[in-house]
């Protein structure tokens, strides 16, 4: 699975990437707020520190604005950026042009399985269930990833990856990749959170007590 960073702070791209773990990063304009950088500036940024896809969002509404904004993103920024759309009407008008022109889209703000497959019959190379948001309003957001990587298997979609957003727990990361998703794009508190556990800790304590044990002896 695809493990990709869901952040615009250049700092937090630069540390996760020094793992040699990621694969990605997605933007979108309240993190690009958040982080306080210029938008063409911080995607640059982020684009040259990971090769991976760097998802950058358009913010026109009408299918008309999105692919030209889409078109020009692309021609301004690096080859590793595709052009995040949000799933409505007009937004899969625009991914099924820009995916024609050989645009890669991710298309955002999915909710269900129809909003899901809509956006694969568009092109989309992506699409983002977002599950947090969904257990928000009382549903399961795990079970929408688990309900779309079963059509996808029973359509043979393979085309266009499942990347599972709106993470709030390490058990949302790690389910969605025991259901099947392709990616899950994690904000860096819980990325942080992925590599802890308290055996671990105590495992390594009792390690290094031990190794200054053995030269304290003069046996090192």
């Amino acid at each position: 699975m695809e493990l990709i960073l869901d952040s615009a702070v250049v700092d937090e791209v630069i540390e996760i990437s020094n793992w040699g773990v990621l694969d990605g990063v997605t933007t979108n304009p309240s993190l690009i707020r958040k982080s306080g950088g210029d938008f063409e500036e911080t995607i640059r940024k982020i684009a040259e520190i990971c090769p991976g896809p760097i998802s950058a969002e358009v913010t026109s509404q009408t299918s008309t604005e999105m692919i030209r904004e889409g078109m020009d993103l692309k021609s301004r920024l690096p080859e590793n950026v595709i052009i995040k759309i949000p799933c409505t009407s007009e937004g899969l008008s625009a991914t099924k042009a820009l995916s024609e022109s050989g645009v890669r889209v991710n298309v955002t703000l999915i909710f269900s399985l129809s909003q899901a497959l809509l956006s694969a019959k568009a092109g989309a190379a992506y699409i983002s269930p977002f599950l947090g948001r969904l257990d928000d309003d009382g549903k399961d957001g795990l079970s929408l990833i688990e309900d779309i990587r079963t059509v996808w298997e029973k359509q043979g979609i393979e085309d266009c990856k499942i990347l599972a957003a709106s993470i709030r727990s390490v058990h949302h990361v790690e389910m969605s990749a025991k259901l099947g998703a392709h990616a899950a794009t994690i904000p860096y508190k819980i990325f942080k959170q992925l590599i802890q556990h308290k055996l671990t800790v105590s495992g390594l304590e009792k390690f290094m007590s031990d190794w200054e044990a053995v030269k304290s002896e003069g046996r090192a």
